[in-house]
């Protein structure tokens, strides 16, 4: 599995990489935000973004590459505030580091992160997708269109959709949907669900889809 990592800090980004290596990974490293955009490709299976880089800020970043791969991108950075973590959700980052940070963590977010992109949906049937209000969901593709037209969402937010969509009438618990989206070691950013479904929203155009059970959390609708 190769993992860009883009950090301006060459001794920790050296450090880094030869953690992942020992833990078995393939890593690629840049020093600023022109090169990591220009050296994501299909063979990127993560990447490990800062945001305070020399040239681009990280969250720019971050979004030029959401823009054209559904990789997925952990940031880590010394940035701690609630606002920066929502700038980062909103420009579709899957998960937060806040340094410093142990390495063990970083690891196990990567395996999580990673595992649940290769993980193919259960429970399907032998036809999946669901469809509704001109809303199309293929989980095996994890594909989405809206009127035939595709939506380009992160995999976190994916991940989400995939789920209620799994349940549709059934008031999904908040917590269960952190533990099986995020893992059940997830211990970040508290509100990283409520961002990532009012993303999920404005990208749908369909409001009326997803309900926010008060309490709760949150449904998928049988109708519209």
């Amino acid at each position: 599995m190769r993992i860009l990592i883009v950090e301006d800090d060459v001794r920790m980004s050296a450090a880094l990489s030869a953690f992942l290596r020992k833990s078995g990974y393939a890593t690629h490293c840049v020093a600023d935000g022109a090169s990591a955009l220009a050296a994501v490709n299909a063979e990127t299976e993560a990447v490990l973004l800062d945001l305070g880089l020399p040239d681009l800020d990280g969250t720019e970043v971050c979004r030029r590459i959401r823009a054209v791969s559904g990789v997925p991108i952990i940031v880590a950075t010394a940035r701690g505030q609630i606002e920066e973590r929502i700038r980062g959700l909103h420009a579709g980052a899957d998960d937060f580091l806040v340094k410093p940070y142990d390495v063990r963590e970083l690891l196990a977010r990567l395996e999580a992160v990673t595992r649940r992109v290769r993980a193919a949906p259960e429970d399907w049937g032998a036809e999946p997708g669901v469809s509704l209000d001109g809303l199309h969901v293929d989980p095996l593709r994890r594909i989405v269109t809206v009127d035939g037209d595709p939506i380009d969402l992160t995999p976190k937010e994916f991940d989400i959709l995939a789920m209620l969509v799994r349940y549709p009438g059934v008031a999904v618990p908040r917590d269960r949907m952190i533990r099986e989206v995020w893992g059940s070691e997830w211990t970040g950013f508290s509100r990283a669900l409520e961002v990532h479904v009012g993303s999920l929203r404005r990208k749908l155009g369909r409001d009326s889809l997803i309900s926010t059970v008060r309490g709760v959390g949150y449904r998928f609708a049988t109708a519209v």
